[in-house]
């Protein structure tokens, strides 16, 4: 290994100098580039220049089973835009970057605000979001810089997740169809808090849970009388075990069948509603007496009718009372098996039993997705209240 060449004596002995040393040691002198027999060189560190973009990529949310891998992916850029957000847009796609599943998008402005930021963070498809660079300087791309979005949860986000049970349909899909519904009403932009929601099957509460995290003030109904207790149960442990502010009371309805109605107030300043009550979706309306009109319906038809025939009668009974309940400008939303009852099919059904007009337009028409080798294609149904 090469040693440094120490300077020689001769250079120290003249540096050591009194007369050197006064001459040169005035304030804010400094030594030549040449000084000790070296010469300096110092060299620019390089910092690329980055200008804000209008040309963005969300990354596609990755799902916890493997079951809805591609559900995700299927659904994100519908989401977006159908949002108020993707209004405003001049062109979405759907784009791999380094293997990973992005949504990019162009906004026709000069950038998102803030509440864009907000509507992005409370998105169900969409995760990170990031400003979209093709290259940077002579640095080649495609490069990426974060953007922080974020949405006020008022309860865990978590919470739709943590509660299992047999038959649960994905949380990360009970979201998506919430929002969609939320965004094909009048009240698209309105905050969560302020909206009313409306699960008239709700089984054991994934609608319910979604609703309470973003926020807004939630009703269900369930014809199963365990369900509606367990649901009843695990709402009172979670706000226990997480030291959550909890008011609740129990009534039995007499009049309508002896049904079982909860009530519950959730958190201690500006606490959140919740009702639950055991009965028939087509008896929405009096079981849910004192709830108010819902803003938003959403439901998850039941799976396992092998045939068209048992579906029709469900939803004879109750699409006729799901209109008479529903705010004028609210919206209803419900999923179901399009495998053997096809979108053709659903879509008159719906407007020759109830004055509802279904949505046909984009993206509300291309919602169908396969789901697993049993519900081959599934599809959601998003209707308003006919003037």
């Amino acid at each position: 290994m090469s040693k440094r060449r120490l300077p020689s004596r001769r250079i120290c002995r003249q540096f050591a100098r009194p007369s050197y040393l006064a001459r040169h040691t005035e304030p804010g002198w400094r030594p030549p580039d040449s000084s000790l027999g070296h010469r300096i060189q110092k060299k620019a560190a390089y910092r690329p220049i980055m200008i804000s973009t209008n040309t963005f990529v969300a990354q596609v949310a990755p799902q916890r089973s493997s079951q809805y891998s591609n559900l995700a992916r299927d659904l994100a850029t519908a989401e977006l835009l159908a949002s108020p957000l993707g209004q405003t847009l001049s062109s979405v796609s759907l784009e791999n970057i380094a293997g990973q599943d992005y949504v990019k998008f162009t906004t026709s402005g000069a950038g998102l605000t803030e509440q864009h930021h907000r509507q992005l963070a409370s998105m169900a498809m969409l995760g990170n979001v990031f400003e979209f660079f093709e290259s940077i300087d002579a640095v080649q791309g495609p490069l990426l810089r974060p953007v922080a979005v974020t949405y006020p949860f008022a309860i865990s986000r978590d919470l739709p997740s943590i509660r299992r049970y047999k038959g649960k349909t994905s949380e990360f899909f009970t979201h998506f169809v919430c929002n969609i519904a939320k965004n094909a009403s009048d009240f698209r932009h309105m905050d969560w808090r302020e909206l009313k929601l409306l699960d008239p099957m709700c089984g054991g509460g994934t609608t319910l849970f979604v609703g309470l995290s973003l926020g807004a003030s939630v009703a269900g109904v369930e014809l199963d009388q365990d369900d509606v207790e367990s649901t009843a149960t695990f709402i009172t442990q979670y706000c226990r075990e997480n030291r959550i502010s909890l008011s609740a009371n129990q009534e039995r309805l007499r009049k309508l069948g002896n049904a079982r109605r909860w009530h519950f107030q959730i958190g201690r300043e500006s606490p959140l509603r919740c009702m639950l009550v055991s009965g028939s979706g087509a008896a929405a309306k009096e079981l849910t007496s004192g709830f108010g009109r819902p803003h938003l319906i959403v439901a998850d038809l039941p799976y396992g009718i092998q045939h068209k025939a048992p579906l029709q009668a469900l939803l004879t009974d109750c699409l006729p009372a799901w209109a008479k309940l529903l705010d004028p400008g609210g919206c209803m939303a419900f999923s179901w098996d399009s495998t053997r009852f096809t979108r053709e099919e659903m879509v008159a059904f719906v407007r020759d039993t109830a004055p509802f007009d279904v949505m046909e337009t984009p993206p509300y028409d291309s919602l169908a997705h396969r789901v697993d080798r049993v519900i081959k294609r599934r599809d959601v149904i998003v209707a308003r209240i006919r003037p």
